[in-house]
């Protein structure tokens, strides 16, 4: 026997909703971007957003949760499916070239500047505990690096895997600054030749 659905079934796409969102946030960042303006770019009203995603802070948390999945999955790709750290981080640099430039959506990464100036503490520390869990993991892929052999026994890991996150965090701005593709491509090859 089936159950009947309470209240009234939802009147809208939830992803493509989400995706709205996403871009409202990407574009102005967490703090200025008001419940009235996602409703708006959603398509929706209050208590649909509240219904289906909670408050504003929850749909954030949404929002970059699928970031990473769709828009900044390419970091992750990069470091699991390239042999080395260079290679890795050559990658990934030169992919973000690409990706903070995409017309189809805001310039930048979402995770690095959607809290800029940001007053919420639990917003901004979650962002900071992503953009640090990234650079644990530049820093993983070089230590194993230098155990193997394929990067020189004085290379200090943590410094390089901050040296490649601040490259990274530094094309964003500069992509949402309006400098193109090919611009950001010549820093990440910049960049890679400064490695050991």
């Amino acid at each position: 026997m089936a159950t009947k659905q309470r209240g009234r079934p939802r009147s809208f796409d939830r992803e493509a909703a989400l995706e709205k969102a996403t871009m409202a946030f990407w574009e102005h960042g967490y703090e200025p971007t008001s419940v009235a303006d996602l409703t708006r770019a959603m398509g929706i009203g209050a208590p649909s957003l509240y219904a289906a995603f909670g408050d504003k802070k929850a749909l954030f948390a949404e929002v970059v949760s699928a970031y990473a999945q769709t828009h900044g999955a390419f970091a992750a790709r990069a470091l699991e499916e390239e042999p080395t750290a260079r290679a890795a981080i050559a990658r990934l640099l030169h992919e973000a070239a690409t990706e903070y430039t995409d017309p189809a959506h805001p310039r930048g990464c979402m995770m690095i500047s959607a809290a800029t100036n940001c007053a919420t503490a639990e917003v901004e520390e979650s962002l900071r505990e992503r953009r640090n869990a990234s650079l644990a993991a530049f820093e993983s892929r070089i230590r194993a690096d230098v155990a193997t052999g394929e990067l020189p026994p004085g290379t200090d890991p943590g410094a390089l895997a901050r040296f490649s996150g601040a490259v990274l965090q530094g094309m964003s701005q500069q992509a949402r600054d309006g400098v193109g593709k090919e611009e950001l491509e010549s820093v990440a090859a910049l960049a890679m030749r400064s490695w050991p």
